[in-house]
């Protein structure tokens, strides 16, 4: 049973990560501008759901005839392989509980809105917010099934904490934490208080250390890239992730 939820985890991984590569292009963009609606080459965008899933290629139609279709954006390929080890990851370690839908459901949006804030530096709220709204909504469902091993309780209470930590963070230091990244934490401190405060405690700690490894990393690479900035919320998903983990496997 549990190798058979793997394989299916890791094969909806695959089907999500195929989606991601145009979502992830269309929504990189400065806060203020609208979503990329055309190529680079200015052909518009269409497609399934308005154009918003798929991989990043183009396939203008023109007159006389049908130009060649080029590819832009992320490659595919790696964008699945990418999304199916995460929900293999998860699947091995929470194992066929009801909680693991909200997780592996949800994981393709958290990996888009890494590459998104990797690329432009910001997490836009018509991702961060919904997931917040949707990781809730899913653990409530999966704490009402027989089987589950989380609370609740303890994940709402998780996601207001770490919400308003990292609030404070944005507060003492806006340019160094954007508003998103507190957004973000809304739903990731949902995911973490799922399986108590120790795990809660360990992703939220990860997270800001592989930020601060990161960052350390760029310090010794030389003085001009001190000051650069760099995306933190991968980093913030990358020690969720790890804090899902540790919890699954001790559940």
């Amino acid at each position: 049973m549990g190798a058979l939820v793997i394989v299916l985890a890791a094969g909806y991984g695959v089907a999500a990560g195929l989606l991601l590569p145009r979502p992830a292009y269309r929504l990189s963009v400065e806060p203020g501008d609208p979503w990329q609606g055309h190529c680079p080459q200015g052909h518009r965008l269409a497609g399934r759901l308005g154009g918003w899933l798929g991989p990043a290629r183009c396939r203008p139609r023109t007159e006389p005839r049908p130009a060649p279709p080029h590819a832009y954006g992320r490659r595919a390929a790696p964008l699945a392989a990418l999304t199916a080890g995460v929900c293999a990851l998860l699947a091995a370690a929470v194992g066929a509980r009801p909680e693991l839908v909200a997780y592996v459901g949800l994981a393709p949006l958290l990996v888009l809105l890494a590459l998104v804030d990797r690329t432009v530096h910001r997490l836009p709220d018509v991702l961060t917010l919904p997931l917040a709204a949707a990781v809730a909504a899913l653990l409530g469902a999966a704490a009402l099934a027989p089987g589950s091993a989380g609370s609740w309780r303890l994940a709402l209470l998780g996601g207001g904490a770490l919400g308003a930590a990292y609030l404070l963070l944005h507060l003492i230091n806006p340019a160094g934490m954007g508003f998103g990244d507190v957004k973000l934490a809304l739903s990731l401190g949902v995911a973490l208080g799922w399986y108590g405060w120790g795990v809660w405690s360990a992703g939220a700690l990860l997270g800001l250390l592989y930020g601060a490894l990161y960052g350390l990393h760029l310090v010794l690479r030389g003085p001009e890239m001190r000051h650069q900035g760099y995306a933190f919320g991968p980093f913030m998903a990358a020690g969720a992730l790890t804090g899902v983990l540790l919890g699954g496997f001790g559940a």
